[in-house]
């Protein structure tokens, strides 16, 4: 018997997230299949150019063919549909197509196809408008102390390779390779500084490089792990123990990965420092590179990661902190290392739930080509309020940097395997902030000198206690002269700053805008759809909408337009030397001027000062609506008698003409680096579970939760709606072993055929807690084979001048829209010709034109499409024919069913044949 089969979730279980709503679906990446150049069509009409439904009737594929190579980078390609994320697509080998698994709900609603990386779009290539060439902005005052300066030690440099090993949900074993630098003639144990390189090509012989794991034969691997060598020997001669560990065994797998990676990535470090740990307890059982060097000190450890390695060590700390449940990853010893601090080079950040109580340094190269939304500032904005504070988290902005040159091994004319820019720039129209001739872009060796040195500040501060560096980290405008040229500058969030004006906490405003962060309606959103570049500050998540980001937009065409920010509860200043607020201004906009007030709950007021902020160089192509630090002291108030133990509100009065500006906080600032606190907190990790349909009966099936740790918090949890891709929430307590979330999915068994359909659900930290597995839910397997279909002629016989018609039907009727393609062929001689049909269709189906006159079975891409609709049995497939006044025998044409995947004739498949008589 053929089935088929619906599934039903009840808007009470889609609100039961302890109360919460909907929200949007993401579909997994399966293993892709070589397709041929087909137009499909849904709901009768035709996908953009470059996109096909492909896998056939039984496992259908969205799939996009991009006109260029993208190259395999850090940043994960998306497609989206009228703005929502439909899924991440499996890249093909050829690195020009793209397969999304289409369940029941994304096939049917396939509107205003998009394909976005790292908040760009690939598939539209607009030329940049013209723009003046960008400068940079003047050199900052030197610090104190140069962090990039070589120290007293010699180095020495080695290699491990140790036994490859089996990480959860990687078919093959991930190599256990590493880079050691330490220092020569230093006494007593040294901290240690790993680190893991991001996703980048895994294989490469001559020119050729590929994404496989393992390499085959006469592959290489691409040694990443060896482009941080510069970086390494700068630290060793510090007196740092470095290690750089390998990580092409993942990037070759992790597209499967529900969260690109993270989970593997933190399990692959916590298994090379175990490893440290044992050869720190047992030294004799070390390799010789790790004999030779200084005892590792593994209470002092630093963990650096590039890209998609920077969301890898971000877990890797969380885990340590807050260790998994059991079973979940591939590490499941002690935690015998203390992580003090983490460098994030241009990360990603796809859970966005960065570890709140390890300090951190995130690098934001200002010409990312790769992650270009810069969405690494989440591991700034999101730990606000998360914990205590106590923790630093600075990001460090270099103008002209892009994302690769902070690795040797991905830069052209320093890596052993082919190498590239990742700024793709038009020679045509070039960037005039990141083309390589500009003015503010950074060279392959400015750009890693001034990586290794902000590195460098980085250790010094987190591990060796060094509060001269942190100038050049927190917001204080100071430079390292050994960066130079690189302008680079900086902000920070935690690190004892007092209470303060954070948007997100529940403020009032008068005279502006508050703002959401992520939201699609153009009222609401902070950045009109009309701004040209993008704000790292607004960078997207999983969901369409986000509830609890916001900042505070200014606009204002006159000056003295006061703009006042109050809170619920007054906050107390007493203590700081000064509000630093973080504040931004269009890009290439100069000196707006605007005055800081503060009103304590007595009503009495106090101008701070003026702050005047420049904007960055910036054009659309790149995210330069970035915040700069500016702090205004504090005297004033105290002079004018304010009670800075009870502020109530913020006031700022532009002195410009007109403008504008966004706010993203306010706090009351001191100098000095508190040490960083770990609070004890509950952690929640969301799982996933795949369940049958079944032919009968209603089942009631709950997302997998478990949350593990002490105390309690607060998460929002987003619920996937899958049927409208909608984003809802709700703001759930958590604490351990309770059962806080619950997302019930009923499913009703039937006999009708369907696609699998993925429940989702996305969870964020707000306060009081930390997340591992950000998302999962429940995937419902359609365990029905899809119903025959046969082709009848309805009008097989006609005169010129009438349409040949097929009715395409289904033995019975499906949940899902049932799809076929037919491709013309050789028909019995005479056959129809480009004459015999109209001219219009003629372009419009296979974009030929009729002359010359020809059969059209020799018509290059002329394929007739047919779509039935969910619940229905049959459509009709029509071709045209035009009448003429020459005399003729009757004509034949064939069309015969093609392979979605090949693109290819398929044996036994269907036929549409017909023939058409003269009517003259």
């Amino acid at each position: 018997m053929v089935r088929a089969r619906r599934i039903w979730v009840t808007a009470a279980a889609l609100l039961a997230v302890a109360g919460a709503s909907p929200g949007a679906a993401v579909a997994q990446a399966q293993p892709p299949s070589q397709a041929g150049a087909l137009t499909a069509r849904e709901g009768g009409t035709p996908l953009p150019p470059g996109w096909r439904i492909a896998g056939g009737r039984s496992e259908p594929q969205l799939v996009w063919r991009s006109d260029r190579q993208v190259p395999m980078g850090d940043a994960r390609v998306e497609f989206r549909s009228g703005g929502r994320l439909l899924g991440v697509p499996r890249p093909g080998a050829d690195g020009h197509t793209f397969r999304l698994p289409l369940d029941g709900h994304r096939a049917g609603g396939l509107r205003g196809l998009q394909v976005w990386s790292g908040g760009r779009r690939l598939d539209e290539r607009n030329p940049v408008d013209a723009m003046p060439a960008a400068r940079p902005p003047a050199p900052l005052p030197p610090n104190e102390v140069d962090p990039g300066k070589a120290g007293p030690y010699r180095t020495r440099t080695g290699e491990y390779d140790l036994r490859p090993v089996k990480l959860p949900g990687l078919p093959a074993a991930v190599e256990m390779r590493a880079v050691v630098v330490a220092p020569v003639g230093v006494s007593g144990r040294r901290p240690l500084v790993l680190f893991l390189h991001g996703r980048h090509y895994t294989c490469f012989k001559g020119r050729d490089v590929t994404g496989d794991w393992p390499c085959t034969s006469g592959m290489k691997p691409v040694p990443s792990h060896r482009g941080y060598l510069r970086d390494q020997r700068l630290l060793a001669s510090q007196g740092y123990v470095t290690v750089s560990i390998s990580a092409g065994g993942v990037n070759g797998q992790d597209f499967a990965a529900e969260d690109g990676g993270a989970e593997a990535r933190s399990a692959l470090v916590r298994l090379h420092l175990a490893r440290w740990a044992d050869w720190t307890a047992h030294p004799q059982t070390a390799p010789p590179a790790v004999r030779q060097s200084p005892r590792a000190d593994l209470s002092r450890v630093l963990l650096v990661g590039h890209s998609r390695g920077g969301e890898g060590v971000n877990r890797a700390a969380l885990d340590s902190l807050y260790p998994p449940p059991a079973g979940q990853d591939g590490y499941h010893g002690p935690v015998r290392w203390k992580v003090r601090g983490m460098v994030l080079i241009g990360p990603t950040v796809f859970g966005q739930n960065p570890v709140p109580d390890v300090p951190s340094v995130t690098i934001l190269p200002g010409c990312d080509g790769d992650v270009s939304d810069l969405q690494g500032e989440v591991y700034v904005d999101g730990t606000r309020a998360v914990s205590n504070g106590s923790a630093l988290h600075s990001a460090v902005y270099v103008i002209g940097a892009d994302h690769n040159f902070f690795n040797s091994e991905w830069t052209p004319g320093q890596s052993a395997a082919p190498a590239e820019d990742d700024f793709s720039d038009d020679p045509q129209h070039p960037d005039p902030v990141c083309d390589k001739h500009a003015a503010t872009r950074l060279t392959a060796d400015q750009q890693h000198r001034a990586g290794s040195a902000y590195i460098a500040a980085a250790a010094r501060l987190f591990l060796a206690g060094d509060d001269r560096v942190r100038p050049l980290l927190d917001g204080s405008g100071k430079r390292a002269p050994s960066a130079d040229p690189a302008r680079v500058l900086s902000h920070a969030v935690g690190a004892g700053r007092g209470a303060g004006f954070l948007p997100d906490g529940g403020v009032s405003v008068t005279g502006a805008r508050l703002c959401d962060a992520v939201d699609p309606g153009p009222d609401k959103a902070c950045l009109g759809q009309r701004v040209k570049g993008a704000s790292p500050h607004f960078a997207r998540w999983e969901t369409d909408r986000e509830s609890g980001r916001h900042a505070i937009a200014l606009r204002w065409s006159h000056a003295a337009t006061r703009a006042r920010v109050s809170v619920r509860r007054p906050v107390s200043l007493s203590g700081s030397k000064a509000l630093a607020l973080r504040l931004f201004v269009p890009p290439n906009t100069k000196d707006t001027q605007l005055d800081v007030s503060l009103t304590d709950a007595g009503g009495r007021t106090a101008t701070l000062g003026r702050i005047r902020a420049d904007g960055l160089p910036g054009s659309e192509l790149t995210a330069s609506y970035w915040a700069r630090e500016f702090r205004v002291p504090l005297a004033a108030a105290t002079r004018a008698g304010l009670a800075l133990g009870s502020v109530k509100s913020l006031e700022l009065t532009p002195r410009s003409a007109s403008g504008q500006a966004w706010l993203m906080d306010a706090w009351g600032w001191r100098p000095g680096t508190p040490s960083a606190r770990a609070a004890a907190l509950p952690r929640v990790d969301i799982g996933r579970t795949t369940v049958a349909e079944g032919d009968s009966g209603v089942r009631t099936y709950h997302v997998p939760v478990q949350v593990t740790g002490h105390g309690s918090g607060q998460v929002r949890v987003y619920v996937a709606d899958p049927a409208t891709g909608k984003a809802g929430d709700r703001l759930v307590n958590v604490r351990p072993d309770g059962h806080d979330i619950d997302v019930p999915v009923e499913v009703k068994g039937n006999t009708r055929y369907g696609t699998d359909v993925s429940y989702d659900v996305f969870v964020k930290a707000v306060h009081g807690a930390v997340v591992g597995s950000y998302r999962g839910g429940i995937t419902v397997h359609d365990d029905d084979p899809a119903p025959a279909m046969t082709v009848t002629p309805v009008a097989g016989r006609v005169t010129e001048g009438q349409s040949l018609k097929w009715r395409v039907s289904l033995a019975e009727a499906a949940d899902v829209g049932m799809s076929a393609m037919f491709a013309v062929m050789p028909a019995t001689a005479p056959e129809l010709s480009t004459k015999d049909v109209p001219a219009r269709w003629l372009r419009d189906t296979a974009g030929a034109k009729p002359d010359p006159e020809r059969p059209l079975s020799t018509v290059d891409g002329l394929y007739l499409a047919v779509d039935i609709p969910p619940g229905r049995t049959s459509a009709d497939i029509t071709l045209p024919t035009v009448k003429d006044r020459v005399a003729e025998p009757a004509e034949s044409v064939r069309f015969q069913e093609v392979d979605l995947n090949t693109g290819k004739p398929k044996s036994g498949g269907l036929v549409l044949s017909g023939s058409v008589l003269d009517g003259s």
